[in-house]
């Protein structure tokens, strides 16, 4: 056996993405909010990206004047003026937004989305100190009370033992208690709670009269009461059913079982739709929105560097990698919208039924087909409406919305997933209360409506819709 090193040449094929290609793929797969920060970050780090202000005029003179027997750093200079040049033009044939809408009614949208943007709020942990601060509490103490609200969850419990924050926070486990008790005591009622059942008679505790039935329910038929097992109840605590449905009833309206998610917790995301359609003269017509993405064009900064790569071979490849870059940049974001528009041309001739009638006449859709008919493989498809959301006669939807599978009813159409469990919601909505349908009884109705599913298929349905079964949807 002979050991050692040795080279070898090998031929293969494989598929291999170049760095435009990825970030090609990455900037079609980006929303709008966050394609804005690439920009702003590419427009940073590339001196020859600027931003092109709506109706300037570029300036018409020649870079570099001829001459009958240019040099080679003419040649070269007269390369990049050519090169720069063409770009310039490609960028001026990029429209801001794809389809029809002038810029006053642009304006005129983001001020008014600007108008319904939600206040940023305040956290819960903000609103529990400020109180803490209000009671001029020791100074061993106030630190504990801190410790306590930044260790609430979101709904206001609070997982850990005051043993475990005494171990922690190495105190006495007496102080880790009265910290805790302060924090207890706070607004909204039900603060530092240790379970549901905890937290409810918290609530309980603070009003001025409830009857005793009412806290016999929280305190031992919780888990009856979810389960809606009123008889059971009935049986155990004497009571009548109409006396536990109002005790329940008073429970549901006036008690918080998330008191603390009433708080915000975090700014809320706008949803900033990519595409627009309208109907104008009875035909919808797609727009793709830019939003705040600026027009790109190239900085006359270029100009300057020009003249000292005729001397420097590393401005030279400095300048290479920047017009290449800035190229495929601007690139990348004209290829998004052409495909995303592309896409959504697409989806609203096939959906053109739901824009007019709703959702009972969403068709079944597969990306498959879209890429079909668009020319793009099926990934493209998927980067294309990752995240984005198109804007609609019906309402703001994901453009994933569109995508789904469906079944055949009995006069031969198709219909979705999204109308079987629209139907399926409106059957339970009239059932009869007191003697709600089971799973086999939906498969019939639905059947009656043409509709063949499978009860694992109802039951599955039923669940996602947040729809309770029959015996919990029973009412007494």
């Amino acid at each position: 056996m002979r050991l050692g090193l040795t080279q070898s040449l090998r031929a293969e094929q494989r598929l291999v993405q170049s760095p435009q290609m990825i970030q090609a793929m990455q900037i079609l797969q980006t929303p709008l909010l966050e394609l804005k920060d690439q920009v702003e970050q590419e427009l940073q780090e590339n001196v020859f990206l600027e931003v092109r202000e709506p109706g300037g005029e570029e300036d018409g003179q020649p870079m570099i004047a001829e001459s009958s027997q240019p040099s080679l750093d003419e040649k070269l200079e007269r390369q990049f003026a050519a090169e720069l040049e063409q770009l310039e033009k490609r960028t001026e044939r990029i429209p801001s937004r794809i389809g029809s809408g002038s810029a006053d009614e642009q304006s005129e949208r983001w001020m008014e989305m600007l108008n319904n943007t939600p206040d940023a709020g305040r956290s819960l942990s903000d609103h529990l100190l400020e109180q803490a601060r209000l009671l001029n509490l020791r100074p061993e103490l106030y630190p504990v009370v801190e410790h306590v609200v930044y260790s609430l969850d979101q709904n206001g419990r609070l997982a850990d033992s005051a043993e475990q924050i005494a171990r922690d926070l190495v105190i006495p486990v007496a102080l880790a208690e009265e910290a805790i008790e302060v924090v207890r005591g706070f607004d909204p009622p039900g603060m530092a709670a240790k379970d549901l059942r905890d937290c409810l008679l918290m609530q309980l505790d603070s009003m001025s009269y409830v009857r005793p039935l009412t806290y016999e329910l929280v305190e031992r038929h919780l888990d009856d009461l979810a389960m809606n097992r009123l008889p059971k109840i009935a049986k155990e605590t004497g009571a009548t059913i109409p006396e536990i449905q109002e005790s329940w009833n008073f429970i549901r309206y006036h008690l918080n079982p998330h008191p603390g998610a009433a708080f915000q917790t975090g700014n809320n995301a706008p949803v900033v739709p990519d595409v627009i359609v309208e109907e104008v003269d009875g035909k919808f017509e797609v727009r793709t929105e830019r939003g705040q993405i600026p027009e790109l064009g190239i900085s006359s900064v270029y100009r300057g560097l020009l003249k000292e790569a005729r001397s420097d071979p590393k401005v030279y490849e400095y300048l290479r990698r920047k017009i290449d870059a800035a190229k495929w940049f601007i690139e990348a974001i004209h290829q998004r919208q052409n495909t995303i528009h592309r896409i959504a041309s697409e989806i609203v001739r096939r959906q053109e039924g739901f824009l007019r009638r709703g959702i009972r006449a969403l068709q079944p859709l597969k990306m498959q087909e879209v890429a079909d008919a668009v020319g793009v493989h099926i990934s493209t498809v998927s980067r294309a409406i990752s995240g984005k959301y198109i804007e609609t006669p019906q309402g703001i939807f994901e453009l994933k919305r569109f995508f789904s599978g469906g079944t055949v009813t009995d006069s031969g159409d198709m219909m979705s997933q999204q109308a079987v469990k629209d139907s399926l919601r409106e059957i339970v909505e009239k059932e009869d209360k007191t003697n709600p349908l089971s799973d086999d009884q939906l498969v019939e109705e639905l059947a009656k409506r043409g509709i063949h599913i499978a009860r694992r298929t109802v039951t599955k349905y039923r669940k996602t819709l947040g729809i309770e079964s029959s015996s919990r949807r029973k009412v007494f």
